[in-house]
């Protein structure tokens, strides 16, 4: 791994040459000002976000907003802009810092798009695993030495595209999506499909399904029997539920179809989501985040006016959004699962 322009802001910081770095976006000051628009679409809804909750705008001038995760010992949320191949890290009164770069691509010269992590999460012991575009892997950030540890890289010998999200059942095993959204078009792919994998927890990699085109953000239903995925791809947006076997996974069912929203609101696709204390899908599409029972009927939007690439519940209360070049939040009455 090239350590010569790594940057580590945490609990340990050791041999690192730190160069100059392009100062953060910059962080709004509270009161926060308010972003978007809610809208019900279930009176149910009002049971998950407050009537007259307004969402709020924390910061800003970011290139594109990914992989958010809450770290709850530390209380702050770690985020990826993935084109600057960086991870940052936003704290109620302190506003944005750089937490690590670089965050997906260690080596010398980049040729696809993208190079930097995408989907952020903790495992079992609390250690940030990250999707990482540039180095084509699955990885665990080692704190204590600040590096890089091979979690997953290839399937049959051939390198993954592009890992995009990830998520964790309670027995450690891993769960993630491979779409080529960081991979150079003119550069031939060692894998000729975009794959959903289950990394398990001895270390095994399986090719869990191959059938969906762009697959994106996946999440776990509550008594994790459900795995959810959504479609990304060039006006198709949708998200697949598959139960989950011993083998792999069953035949998969569409339980929502954005693609009727994109005329009605901004860009954006079904990308990542998250799941609540009750099941219901959070997940972002066309225009902003919508929030689905676990079956799939709308309850309501999270409308930002842009494309959102992905969220997270805190333990504060709040839930986070990844609003294309923002960040923003809501206070919630759901809990994550």
């Amino acid at each position: 791994m090239n350590t010569t322009s790594f940057f580590f802001s945490g609990t340990a910081l050791a041999c690192l040459s730190v160069t100059a770095l392009q100062a953060a976006p910059s962080a709004e000051q509270e009161p926060y000002p308010q972003y978007g628009e809610i809208q019900p679409a279930d009176p149910s809804f009002d049971d998950l976000i407050a009537p007259g909750t307004s969402m709020e705008k924390l910061a800003g001038g970011f290139q594109w907003t990914e992989g958010p995760v809450w770290r709850p010992q530390q209380q702050e949320l770690l985020f990826s802009d993935v084109p600057k191949n960086t991870v940052y890290r936003w704290k109620q009164g302190e506003g944005i810092q750089i937490f690590l770069r670089p965050s997906g691509f260690t080596g010398e010269s980049y040729q696809g798009h993208n190079p930097g992590s995408n989907g952020l999460m903790l495992d079992r012991e609390g250690n940030l695993t990250l999707c990482q575009h540039g180095d084509r892997r699955i990885a665990r950030l080692n704190e204590t030495i600040v590096e890089f540890e091979t979690i997953a890289d290839s399937m049959d010998g051939k390198h993954f595209n592009s890992p995009n999200d990830l998520i964790f059942d309670q027995r450690g095993n891993l769960y993630f999506t491979d779409p080529p959204y960081g991979w150079a078009e003119e550069v031939p792919r060692d894998l000729d499909y975009s794959g959903v994998y289950r990394v398990s927890a001895d270390g095994t990699v399986s090719l869990l399904t191959k059938e969906i085109p762009w697959p994106n953000g996946i999440a776990l239903s509550l008594d994790e029997k459900t795995l959810y995925v959504s479609n990304s791809g060039w006006e198709d947006y949708y998200i697949t539920a598959y139960p989950l076997t011993e083998s792999g996974l069953g035949q998969g069912t569409v339980i929502f179809d954005a693609t009727p929203f994109i005329e009605k609101t901004h860009p954006g696709s079904t990308d990542g989501m998250c799941v609540d204390a009750n099941g219901n899908i959070w997940t972002t599409g066309p225009g902003g985040v919508y929030v689905l029972s676990p079956k799939g009927k709308h309850l309501g939007t999270l409308y930002t006016g842009q494309p959102c690439g992905n969220c997270a519940f805190g333990d504060d209360g709040y839930f986070y959004i990844m609003s294309n070049n923002d960040i923003a939040r809501v206070k919630t009455l759901a809990i994550s699962r």
